[in-house]
């Protein structure tokens, strides 16, 4: 586990600071929160000032339940605030950033630029790409299902007691980002899972944070109206020109296409804003997704990535998928 190979990187910049920032991924999920919780918690036994910033002025379901209910129970900024809150001398402050580790895609791009290279630290799962933020020290593991896996590692080797609530929260994550531990899951994930209920992480409160609202759960199933196979293997899904839909929509549709039989990849495109176009794909690791996602400007890994294209169509970006899937194949 990286995280922990690093640790001793890790643990020098943390003690040399005051008041750490943490900041993961626009559209907040349950493994962007969740890991920035849970190092949260790790700090906070360090007695350190940490505050997370978070932007975002829309939240999928889950995420809106765990914020309503830690309401005055941790700090939160928005990036325009965390002037405030900074320590006297520059030096002593510290930003990480988890869950993604590329500047168009953090809750503020603004912050970035507070904080040298030497004083920003990317925790993440997803590969790299030309827009990944510079930093003196990056702990990147693709291996790893999730960053709440790397988190929970992290809570583990440094004999962290934290609240259940929390552990609860990470575990949220890792259940996410392996879809109920069918997609990049290891005997360390499992392990991982195991160590967290034995912190007092609930199941059924993880359940309870995965639910869904019935009418946004029909309204999303549309989207599997306009599906193609290509390759035998390659379920592409296109959603409504005149729909936008949120981005967890596309991602939830892409993980159930994943379910049905000699589906090995998938990709769900639609309309994210009036003039943006978001994709979602999964893959049981035939295809690198985020290989084909990061020529649209996107990120992600082998099971799993995400881009926007703003200022195009669904036709034009199905046109532009397929063409890169099929130079692909000619490789």
């Amino acid at each position: 586990m990286k995280i922990v190979e690093q640790r001793k990187q890790l643990g020098r910049k943390i003690r040399k600071a005051k008041n750490i920032f943490i900041m993961a991924h626009q559209d907040l999920d349950l493994d962007a929160l969740g890991s920035s919780i849970g190092f949260y918690s790790i700090l906070e036994k360090m007695k350190k000032n940490c505050y997370l910033i978070i932007d975002d002025k829309k939240h999928e379901l889950g995420v809106s339940k765990i914020l309503q209910e830690l309401e005055g129970c941790i700090a939160i900024l928005k990036g325009e605030e965390i002037q405030e809150h900074f320590y006297p001398r520059m030096s002593r402050n510290l930003l990480l950033i988890l869950d993604t580790n590329k500047k168009e895609l953090v809750q503020n791009k603004d912050v970035l630029d507070y904080f040298d290279e030497a004083h920003r630290i990317v925790i993440d799962h997803h590969d790299k790409g030309k827009t990944s933020i510079p930093c003196e020290l990056e702990i990147i593991d693709t291996e790893v299902s999730s960053t709440c896996e790397m988190v929970a590692n992290l809570i583990e080797f440094y004999q962290t007691k934290i609240d259940p609530y929390y552990s609860t929260l990470v575990l949220s994550g890792i259940v996410l980002d392996t879809n109920n531990f069918t997609l990049k899951t290891t005997e360390d994930t499992y392990y991982t899972a195991y160590f967290l209920a034995n912190q007092g992480a609930s199941p059924k409160k993880v359940q309870y944070l995965l639910k869904q609202d019935i009418k946004e759960y029909i309204e999303r199933q549309k989207l599997m109206n306009d599906v193609s196979i290509t390759n035998k293997t390659i379920a592409i899904s296109k959603g409504s020109a005149y729909t936008i839909y949120r981005r967890e929509d596309l991602a939830k549709i892409a993980d159930t296409l994943l379910f049905f039989n000699d589906i090995e990849t998938t990709f769900v495109i639609g309309k994210v804003g009036e003039k943006t176009i978001g994709i979602s794909a999964r893959s049981t690791g035939g295809l690198n997704v985020g290989e084909v996602l990061s020529t649209f400007g996107g990120g992600g890994d082998e099971h799993g990535a995400a881009a926007r294209i703003e200022e195009s169509s669904i036709r034009k970006v199905e046109e532009k998928l397929l063409k890169v899937l099929k130079d692909l194949e000619g490789e």
